[in-house]
């Protein structure tokens, strides 16, 4: 009896998908969401649009994944500083943390959630909205970290947490905005330890 070989469902997709999206991370990250055209990013994945679109789905969904990731990589120090024993140590760790991966070697000054909303056209506001989202969600863990150091009498009764959280993030994303202009990792941490100067005591 002769034996019948079933044929593969399917084509395999024939590139490394997560290699891909780290690829599009970086083009977002450095041309932003409306400056990266889908020929960028498709030279950089080294991929077809046809194959971009069946493993990431349209330009605004491979953003998202791409913040994602980037949310878990290059800027995993937010979260990991919300762990710090206390808040200004969590600010500490936020401010080291922006000026050094905002001034990554090998890789694009200042930040993507800053080069990303950097869009003017309508094209560009659902990559406002969602790094705007992203922001909000950043700032509500801060603000929650620094009512919990309230009630831990690590800040004073009186602190205005929410205001702490924006203040941080205000410098943070300013650190992001001067790397970008080219200055160096050196100057920005001495900009963060001036911010942190001023910084309320327990």
């Amino acid at each position: 009896m002769e034996s019948t070989r079933k044929s593969p469902i399917g084509r395999p997709r024939g590139f490394d998908a997560d290699e891909a999206l780290e690829r599009a991370m970086v083009v977002f990250w450095a041309q932003g969401y409306e400056g990266a055209s889908l020929t960028d990013l498709t030279n950089a994945m080294a991929i077809t649009r046809t194959s971009m679109y069946a493993a990431f789905g349209n330009k605004e969904e491979l953003f998202r994944k791409a913040l994602r990731r980037y949310a878990e990589g290059p800027a995993a120090y937010v979260g990991l500083a919300l762990e710090e024993p206390t808040a200004r140590e969590v600010a500490a760790a936020v401010l080291a943390g922006s000026a050094r991966t905002t001034t990554l070697p090998g890789r694009p000054a200042g930040c993507l959630s800053v080069q990303g909303s950097l869009a003017a056209g309508t094209a560009g506001r659902p990559a406002r909205d969602t790094l705007a989202a992203w922001r909000e969600e950043a700032l509500s863990h801060l603000n929650e970290r620094f009512r919990r150091a309230v009630d831990e009498g690590d800040l004073p009764a009186d602190a205005d947490t929410a205001l702490l959280a924006r203040y941080l993030m205000t410098v943070a994303n300013g650190i992001a905005v001067q790397a970008a202009g080219g200055a160096d990792h050196d100057e920005l941490r001495r900009v963060a330890d001036a911010a942190l100067r001023s910084w309320p005591p327990a």
